[in-house]
C-alpha cells in the first residue's frame, strides 16, 4: 500500500480480494460478486491487475482494472501493450484531485518497468465506459474509431505501432435470432442476464444465452465492448448492461417495428 497525500493505492490480487473487494459490487452477497472474484482467480486472467484508491479512512474513491492487451476482454488487437479495461472515480468531490491521472500514472510506471510498448484503452461518450477526456489529459491519442468506440493509446516507444480493432461485423452476422452474450469481467452482468432471461421467458422470446469464458472469445465476439452483446438477427441492440425495464422497451420496439 502506497500512501501519498492521504490517498492509498491498493493492488487487489486473488489473495487479498476478499479483504478489499472488487469495487463495483460492494455487497459480497450481490449477484455477480462471486463470479467476478472467481473470474480474477482464473489462470487465463493471471495478468489482470485491479488498483483501488482509498482515503485515509479506508473509503474507496475509485479504481482501475488493466491487463496485458493480449488477454484483454475487448475487441482490440494491441500486442505488447497494457490495456485499461475499466476506470472510475466514484465521488464528485474526488474528481478534481487528479485521482484518475494517479491511476493512469501507476499503469504507465508498470508498463515501463515491464517493458511494454505503451498503454491503450477504449473510450466512449455512451454508457458504461469512460469518455476520452481523462485519457487526452494524460497524452493519449486516437488510434482508431468504430461506432461509438474510440481506441486510444499512449506509446512509450516512438516506433510502436498503434493498436487496432478486431472486425466484429462478421461475428455479428453469424448470430441470427435472439442472442445474449456475456462474460463475468463485469460483476453487474449476472444481475442483467438474470433479468433479461426472465423477461424473455415471460414474453416467449427464444433467447440463446452464451457465457464467454476466455479473452479470445470476447476479442472475436460480435461487439467492440467484448463482454456484453444483445443481438437480434445480426443486429446489435445493446453492448452494455441492461435492466429488465430497458429490455422490455427494446422488445416493444422490435416487435412493433
Amino acid at each position: 500500500m502506497i500512501t501519498k497525500e492521504h490517498i492509498n493505492l491498493i493492488e487487489v490480487t486473488p489473495l487479498n480480494v476478499e479483504d478489499y473487494g472488487v469495487f463495483c459490487a460492494k455487497n459480497k452477497k450481490a449477484p455477480g460478486y462471486a463470479e467476478k472474484v472467481n473470474w480474477m482467480r482464473k489462470k487465463l486472467n493471471s495478468g489482470v491487475k485491479l488498483l483501488i484508491l482509498a482515503d485515509g479512512q479506508g473509503k474507496q474513491l475509485g479504481f482501475v482494472e488493466y491487463c496485458p492487451a493480449e488477454s484483454c476482454w475487448r475487441a482490440v488487437d494491441a500486442p505488447g501493450y497494457l490495456f485499461v479495461q475499466c476506470i472510475y472515480i466514484a465521488r464528485k468531490v474526488s474528481r478534481n484531485q487528479n485521482l484518475g491521472s494517479k491511476l493512469l500514472k501507476a499503469i504507465e510506471e508498470d508498463a515501463r518497468v515491464s517493458g511494454k510498448k505503451g498503454i491503450c484503452t477504449l473510450a466512449s461518450d455512451g454508457p458504461w465506459m469512460a469518455n476520452k477526456t481523462l485519457f487526452e489529459k494524460n497524452h493519449f491519442t486516437l488510434a482508431d474509431k468504430r461506432g461509438r468506440f474510440e481506441l486510444l493509446y499512449k506509446p512509450l516507444d516512438k516506433e510502436s505501432l498503434p493498436p487496432t480493432f478486431f472486425d466484429w461485423t462478421d461475428s455479428l452476422k453469424e448470430h441470427q435470432g435472439w442472442h445474449l452474450l456475456y462474460a463475468d469481467q463485469c460483476p453487474w452482468h449476472e444481475k442483467s442476464v438474470t433479468a433479461i432471461s426472465n423477461v424473455a421467458r415471460e414474453q416467449g422470446v427464444p433467447l440463446q444465452v452464451t457465457h464467454l469464458n476466455s479473452p479470445k472469445e470476447a476479442q472475436k465476439g460480435p461487439s467492440g465492448f467484448g463482454t456484453f452483446a444483445l443481438i437480434k438477427d445480426g443486429k446489435l441492440l445493446a453492448d452494455h448492461y441492461l435492466s429488465a425495464t430497458r429490455f422490455k422497451n427494446i422488445l416493444k420496439k422490435e416487435f412493433v417495428g
